[in-house]
This record gives structure tokens, C-alpha cells and sequence, in this order.
């Protein structure tokens, strides 16, 4: 189900705050009209030790008290200021690595409702180079982080493991942009990543205002026939409609993006990657006692912002 943690979320404050609401205006007037009563047949003033024995508050209303005001907050700050995401697959190495735990901020775009995903208020629009989470276009239940790379309106290319972008050609302008070379330079080939057995060259690249790290494959051949086949472009060729973002993974030979399923529409977007607030090992041996799942150490020095 799409969404499932936040309508879970949602539901729970919701049900809280009614029970809460319940109580303060239907029994707690019945319990203050019990201890009036009690106190005018005593001729005296009740301690709250005895007010609270005559006319308890419910368990449950209780309990509905203390967490409605953490959950509602939780809600709010989960829904409209930052959400954490785990990074669960190697798609966007070396910028993110598998085991990294970030913060999403969602009003970089737009502020959306937390269950049906609906726009309240438009704030901005992606940039390129951009970190953006997303619902997967394919299947909207699930999360996808990647790198917006083509604008509405943009011709793009990705042939021989080069990338061209042409930007889109505003009516303001007198002359369209030219088709341009992404400029990358390599950085080393010695094995930090690996496919396999396979050492994979980091490449560093200019995506607009963004210097970012790539990963190639050497041992990868030319994948165009998997290509999103778009009407009237070459197989490895796209012009990104208007409302939609072309996003693709850093790890540029190991990244299911849109290359293979198409465009991001602008009302999947979540929002855009901003911090690493913690990043764990997970090289646990198959041999071992532990499940898998628990992390083998803390990599400090990746903590802190997404470039």
C-alpha cells in the first residue's frame, strides 16, 4: 500500500486525538460533576488524591493524552519538515552507500498531504543535480532515491556511458542551448568499489552547479536495448515531457532509473536528500552467528550533508 507508514501514522494520531477529545468533552465534565457532588455532600474540599480515586480517568484515555501531543508533532515534522529514509541497494554509490540512514526534506518542492499525497502549497522545483527521493513511477508503494538529471523539456543522451544534455529551449530565448557533453573526469581506479570481482572506475562529474562522484563498470557492455523505448527518439535518446524529471543512479552500471522505466512525474517526488545523520557497516559474513542484519560497526566519517 502506498504510503502505508504514513497512513499508519496518521491513523493512530487521529484515533488518539478523538479518544482524547472524547474524554475532555463528554467524561471528564461527567467526573468533575461527580466530585462537585461528593464535595457538596461533604460540606468540603476533596485532595486530588481523592478526586482521583472517586472519578478516575480511563487507561486508555489517559494513555491517549500523553501520546497524542508526541505522535501529532512526530506527524507534522514527518509529513512537512524531514523524513528518514534508509538507503537500502548500492544504486547511488559512491554518494550513498547501502547502510546509510538520511534525512529527506519535504518542503524542498512542495508541502503534500500525508495519506492521499495531494499538493497544499508549491515552494520550488528540482534542480539539476538534485538528490531526490520519489515514488517509484512503476509501483508508488515503494521509495526511490536518485539524481534529477533532466529538466522538463530536456534532451538527453546516454550512449557509450557518456551523458548530453541539451536544456529546454525557454520562448524568452533567441537562441536554443546546444546539445553539450557532461564534463567527467576519472579519479581512480583502484579498487575502492567493486562488482564482483570487478573494480569500478569513479569518475567525477559536473551536473550543473553539482560536483558528484560516478561509478562505471568496465566490464559492462552497452544495455540501450533494455532503454525505455520514448515515441520519436532514438533507444538511447529522451525528451523529457513537461511535468517530469529524468533521474538516474550515481552507480551508472548498477541502477534500475530512467533509462529503464521512463520520466518521474512532478507529483511522485518526496523530496530531496540533505543529510546523512548515521551510516552503518553491513559486511557481516554469511557465516556468522548474528543475523545479517545487524550492523558491523559506525562509518563516522561519512555523517553529514549529501552533495
Amino acid at each position: 500500500m502506498a504510503n502505508f507508514y504514513s497512513v499508519l501514522l496518521t491513523a493512530i494520531t487521529i484515533v488518539a486525538g478523538l479518544i482524547w477529545l472524547y474524554d475532555a468533552k463528554v467524561q471528564k465534565p461527567k467526573r468533575r460533576a461527580r466530585v462537585e457532588a461528593e464535595e457538596k455532600r461533604l460540606q468540603q474540599t476533596l485532595s486530588d488524591e481523592a478526586k482521583e480515586r472517586l472519578a478516575p480517568q480511563g487507561s486508555i484515555a489517559e494513555f491517549a493524552q500523553s501520546v497524542f501531543p508526541i505522535l501529532f508533532v512526530i506527524l507534522i515534522l514527518r509529513s512537512f519538515v524531514y523524513e528518514p529514509f534508509r538507503i537500502p541497494s548500492a544504486s547511488m554509490m559512491p554518494t550513498l552507500l547501502e547502510g546509510d540512514f538520511i534525512l529527506v526534506e519535504k518542503f524542498s518542492y512542495s508541502l503534500r498531504d500525508p495519506i492521499w499525497r495531494k499538493k497544499l502549497v508549491e515552494i520550488d522545483t528540482p534542480e539539476r543535480g538534485d538528490v531526490a527521493v520519489f515514488k517509484f513511477p512503476p509501483e508508488p508503494s515503494l521509495d526511490f532515491i536518485k539524481r534529477i538529471v533532466g529538466l522538463p523539456g530536456d534532451r538527453i543522451i546516454y550512449r557509450n556511458k557518456t551523458l548530453y544534455i541539451q536544456p529546454a529551449c525557454a520562448e524568452s530565448m533567441t537562441q536554443c542551448p546546444e546539445l553539450e557533453v557532461i564534463e567527467r573526469n576519472l579519479e581512480r581506479t583502484d579498487g575502492i568499489f567493486f562488482n564482483g570481482a570487478t573494480p569500478l572506475q569513479q569518475f567525477r562529474e559536473q551536473l550543473g552547479a553539482v560536483s558528484h562522484a560516478t561509478l562505471v563498470d568496465p566490464s559492462v557492455g552497452n544495455r540501450s536495448k533494455y532503454y525505455f523505448q520514448q515515441a520519436g527518439t532514438a533507444r538511447d535518446e529522451w525528451i523529457v515531457p513537461e511535468g517530469a524529471y529524468f533521474a538516474m543512479g550515481d552507480n551508472r552500471d548498477n541502477s534500475e532509473d530512467s533509462r529503464y522505466w521512463g520520466f518521474v512525474p512532478e507529483e511522485n517526488l518526496v523530496g530531496r536528500a540533505v543529510f546523512i545523520w548515521m551510516s552503518f557497516e553491513m559486511d557481516r559474513q554469511a557465516s556468522s552467528a548474528l543475523p545479517q542484519w545487524i550492523p558491523t560497526g559506525i562509518r563516522w566519517q561519512r555523517l553529514g550533508g549529501v552533495e
